[in-house]
């Protein structure tokens, strides 16, 4: 690991205010394109009625947005080499908050989802490109601090979603909820353009597009087997995906500059941050979307009721961002992944316990409970997986970490939609029973991630959360 030079080289040491200003910036970014992944979530009767489509179908309008994202991030870090991370993430900001206005005009199920690619290619140069800015700004030893604080609008995002969405939806229009983003982005754009400072690594960077093209596609082959998987005809888009993607994996060993750098899954800590946090990232964005379905249409709660009560997962966030780095230093990231795996896979199989009889204040307090759980696990991965990576490969890094956090939201939408249309919930509202086989199945993925745990060393990440084993 390289030692950082004792003369100011960060940004934040030249100019202490940024301190603030940039992870402010960061967040305003992770704000809008997360509140965007689940602010249609307590909408989607509304929306379904209004545009013609059932409540398990609008999932892609949902998927359609993060799939985007997934597809494009590669796209940014070649941007930001190229043309300069101040406008770039300018440039995204204000096609992210274009896409959201023209999302509110949307006339048809199929104009909505084609907006939401709009927004979506916004989002794929707007976050990997912030992580960016703030990764380059801050020395390593202060990292936990400024990645917890950007990261909490990332995980206050989608449960603030169906909360805005819910008021907006029963007192106004499901229209509205598309125009929360504009003031967001306007503000993002005036302190980009007051605050930062352009950076163009590589002016003469070239693109690997044939790259792109196999990679892109094996992503949205395998998303689109997602999305078919509940009317079981998913086996040849997921050929494809396979064969597309071992394709790619073939072509990048041969390429220094393919689009995606799979030599970083050589690196332990970033593999185990990005892979095994994954599956358990999976499961629990799924809820997302299966929580205020199950809400609203199992126990027939309006839509504002559904988003007061899964805007409680966000309540434990601030606690555990305080308590992230006394928890690294004390047990390490190694048992603290561990644990909060189990502890995720435990509570989504509670959500399973729920009943119409069950009091609300019940209800609340379990998510609360959860909320806690999914915020450890989300900021501890998040932190590993950047925390052993050389400071010459943080732009690629970057891009394929965000990539990846990207698909587990659009893949776990997608699955718990195609469990809900397996159970019988395709062409009709699923019942209270289904949500519970759902959730109960969901539970299972985080304890995939155990064996990836297990793997982390004690000096895996010590450098940012200051564990030194026993």
């Amino acid at each position: 690991m390289p030692v950082e030079p004792s003369s100011p080289a960060f940004a934040v040491e030249q100019e202490p205010r940024l301190r603030l200003l940039i992870p402010l910036l960061v967040a305003v970014a992770f704000l809008m394109e997360q509140l965007d992944t689940t602010i249609i979530t307590t909408a989607v009767p509304d929306m379904a009625r209004s545009l013609g489509a059932s409540a398990v179908q609008l999932n892609l309008a949902v998927s359609a947005y993060v799939l985007t994202l997934a597809v494009f991030i590669p796209l940014s870090s070649w941007c930001a080499d190229r043309y300069g991370t101040r406008r770039v993430f300018i440039a995204a900001l204000a096609l992210f908050t274009l896409g959201s206005a023209l999302c509110g005009l949307a006339d048809s199920f199929a104009q909505l989802v084609a907006m939401r690619v709009v927004q979506g290619l916004g989002g794929a140069m707007m976050t990997p490109v912030g992580r960016l800015i703030l990764l380059r700004s801050f020395p390593r030893h202060e990292l936990v601090r400024a990645m917890t604080y950007t990261t909490l609008p990332a995980l206050v995002g989608p449960v603030l979603g169906p909360l805005i969405g819910g008021a907006l939806t029963t007192y106004l229009s499901w229209r509205w909820i598309f125009a929360v983003n504009i003031p967001f982005g306007m503000l993002g754009i005036v302190l980009a353009a007051r605050h930062l400072h352009d950076r163009a690594v590589d002016r003469d960077a070239r693109f690997d597009t044939f790259g792109f093209v196999l990679f892109g596609g094996g992503i949205a082959a395998l998303q689109g087997a997602l999305e078919i998987a509940g009317r079981g005809a998913a086996l040849l888009p997921l050929l494809g995906a396979a064969l597309l993607l071992l394709a790619f994996a073939r072509y990048a060993r041969r390429r220094a500059d393919a689009v995606v750098d799979l030599t970083l899954f050589g690196e332990r800590a970033f593999a185990i941050g990005t892979l095994a946090g994954g599956a358990c990232r999976v499961a629990l964005n799924a809820t997302a979307f299966l929580l205020p379905l199950m809400l609203q249409l199992g126990l027939g709660m309006s839509a504002l009721q559904s988003g007061s009560l899964t805007f409680l997962v966000a309540v434990g966030s601030p606690l555990v961002r305080l308590a992230l780095g006394p928890l690294l230093r004390r047990f390490g990231f190694a048992r603290l992944l561990a644990a909060s795996a189990l502890a995720g896979s435990a509570t989504l199989a509670g959500f399973a316990l729920i009943g119409s009889g069950t009091p609300r204040w019940l209800i609340g307090a379990y998510i609360v409970l959860f909320g806690i759980v999914r915020s450890t696990q989300f900021m501890s991965s998040n932190t590993l997986s950047y925390a052993d990576v050389a400071a010459p490969r943080l732009s690629r890094a970057t891009s394929l970490g965000g990539l990846l956090q990207q698909l587990t939201v659009s893949f776990g939408v997608s699955l718990s939609a195609a469990l809900l249309a397996l159970l019988g919930g395709a062409r009709h509202a699923p019942d209270l029973a289904q949500f519970h086989v759902a959730f109960v199945l969901l539970a299972a993925l985080p304890l995939l991630a155990l064996p990836g745990f297990a793997r982390l060393r004690v000096d895996d990440g010590a450098q940012v959360s200051g564990y030194r084993g026993r």
